[in-house]
């Protein structure tokens, strides 16, 4: 009789002393957060950014693991330094139709050094699935995720716009930075 308390106790300061898996949702810091996109024309490139991007993460700060993510940005908040070109890049689009691009994870996989993202990229009203790879910065109560990726204009259906009659290239670059505050 008296090994049951004794096994109890120790169960008890076992399962207080483990830390347990504490996954939150978490939205990135918009003031430090941005998503770039770079569009090529042999004559010249266009880069343009956004800077109120609404992304939120499920994470795990003990294990720093992500296990979910979702993005949306508003194209009309995209900024390329000249409001002419702006302008014209929301009418290729049809901004006014497809005011957002969305993005939403179905699988996360993360490593030692980076994260490999799964899920289905919302463009211009066309959803394809899409993967690609970040990398994970870890500092104190702040993780910064940053990555790379591109889409083909014509499988979203997007018309490339033309200068002097030569149209843009196919891929449209993006690049995003994107910082949470644990």
């Amino acid at each position: 009789m008296s090994g049951k308390p004794v096994l109890f106790l120790f169960i008890i300061i076992i399962y207080l002393s483990t830390p347990f898996a504490q996954t939150k949702k978490i939205q990135a810091n918009k003031n430090e957060s941005t998503i770039t996109y770079q569009l090529t024309h042999p004559l010249h490139e266009i880069e343009s950014t956004s800077k109120n991007v609404n992304c939120w993460a499920d994470l795990d700060p003990v294990k720093k693991e992500i296990s979910h993510v979702f993005v949306q940005v508003d194209v009309t908040t995209f900024n390329s330094g000249n409001s002419n070109r702006d302008s014209h890049a929301m009418e290729v689009i049809d901004a006014i139709s497809y005011p957002y691009v969305k993005f939403n994870s179905s699988s996360v996989t993360t490593t030692a050094n980076n994260i490999k993202v799964t899920g289905k990229l919302l463009f211009h009203g066309v959803t394809r699935d899409l993967t690609f790879e970040a990398i994970p910065k870890w500092e104190g109560n702040k993780l910064t995720v940053t990555g790379k990726f591109q889409i083909s204009l014509t499988e979203y259906k997007v018309e490339r716009p033309s200068l002097l009659l030569v149209p843009v290239n196919d891929e449209l670059k993006f690049s995003f930075n994107q910082v949470f505050n644990l």
